[in-house]
């Protein structure tokens, strides 16, 4: 059960996993920060910002005699914010390390179709050169 445990643990996914985790949340201050000081601002300028959350509210009365509120304007600045953090995710960590992989792919010569091979292709060439090989 412990040999089990150690291997599971040093596996390399797992150790990746808990980085992304850590840098996730380093990250996610960046972009939390980002969002308030420069996207907001932005969407203030066409918007009042601060009042999406209370802004195309509607009010329906209930069966009870009360009222219900459907805050409309509170999904859309959420849409919003999702957006701009994924826009900004996009543009400042995925976009960059797409192009880095790709020069790094043409400084050692891979062709842009071996790159993206998956772990399972490569595994079923190596295997069918094996057995040319052993054919001969």
């Amino acid at each position: 059960m412990i040999q089990g445990f150690k291997d599971f643990i040093l596996r390399g996914n797992v150790i990746d996993l808990a980085v992304a985790v850590v840098i996730g949340a380093a990250f996610s201050k960046i972009i939390d920060v980002i969002v308030a000081a420069l996207i907001n601002p932005l969407i203030a300028m066409f918007f009042n910002a601060d009042s999406l959350d209370t802004a195309l509210q509607l009010q329906v009365p209930t069966l009870l005699g009360g009222t219900s509120t459907f805050a409309f304007g509170a999904i859309l600045g959420a849409v919003i914010n999702f957006l701009a953090v994924a826009l900004i995710v996009y543009l400042v960590f995925v976009m960059p390390m797409n192009k880095f992989k790709e020069r790094q792919a043409a400084k050692a010569g891979v062709s842009e179709e071996e790159a993206e091979l998956t772990e399972q292709q490569l595994l079923v060439q190596i295997r069918d050169l094996l057995e040319k090989q052993q054919i001969k």
